[in-house]
């Protein structure tokens, strides 16, 4: 948070901030732990998945008691990779139709009762997995009306042409944008 403020107070126009969660507390997780694959307990609309939406609530309430807001959450980084993680990085494993009931039932109420004007990406993955993804969570009416856009990682774009992937989901979804939240260089360790 000083760091942030530090940042905030020497930019010459407004950031804009977005959060991206890695897990849930282990208590939550189906594996009981932080690392490794694991789901969130349960299902969508049970009291572990209203109580992790409640955690992004609380988190937001926290950093703004310190004048810190957010432009953005995603609903979970890399949903996908903690089917395929190493088992030590921590992360919660999410099907598009386990992300889409997610935010229809739990993270978009939660957060649209919010007093927070935060918007709320999806996916927060590879790119390859459009336009897949997008059909599964924007097709669902409820789920599309609390999403603003969708969050892309850079990874595996050699993988899949942009007009299969960025160009086919905007032409699905022109109402949502697309925007790329990580990448890097030397992830390929052979490079």
């Amino acid at each position: 948070i000083p760091l942030l403020r530090r940042v905030l107070a020497m930019s010459k126009r407004p950031l804009l901030l977005f959060a991206s969660p890695w897990t849930a507390p282990a208590w939550m997780k189906s594996n009981g732990d932080v690392r490794g694959k694991g789901t969130l307990k349960g299902k969508a609309g049970d009291k572990y998945h209203k109580t992790w939406a409640k955690y992004f609530i609380k988190f937001l309430d926290e950093y703004a008691k310190r004048n810190v807001t957010f432009w953005a959450v995603t609903a979970q980084n890399e949903p996908l990779a903690g089917l395929f993680t190493p088992p030590q990085a921590p992360t919660i494993a999410f099907t598009a139709a386990q992300q889409r009931d997610f935010i229809a039932q739990d993270l978009g109420p939660a957060l649209a009762r919010s007093p927070h004007r935060t918007r709320l990406l999806m996916l927060d993955d590879q790119r390859i997995h459009l336009p897949h993804w997008a059909k599964v969570v924007l097709g669902n009416a409820t789920a599309a009306r609390y999403v603003a856009g969708l969050a892309i990682h850079w990874y595996l774009d050699a993988i899949v042409p942009p007009a299969w992937t960025l160009e086919a989901t905007h032409k699905l979804f022109p109402d949502h944008f697309l925007l790329y939240t990580e990448a890097c260089t030397g992830f390929f360790m052979f490079r």
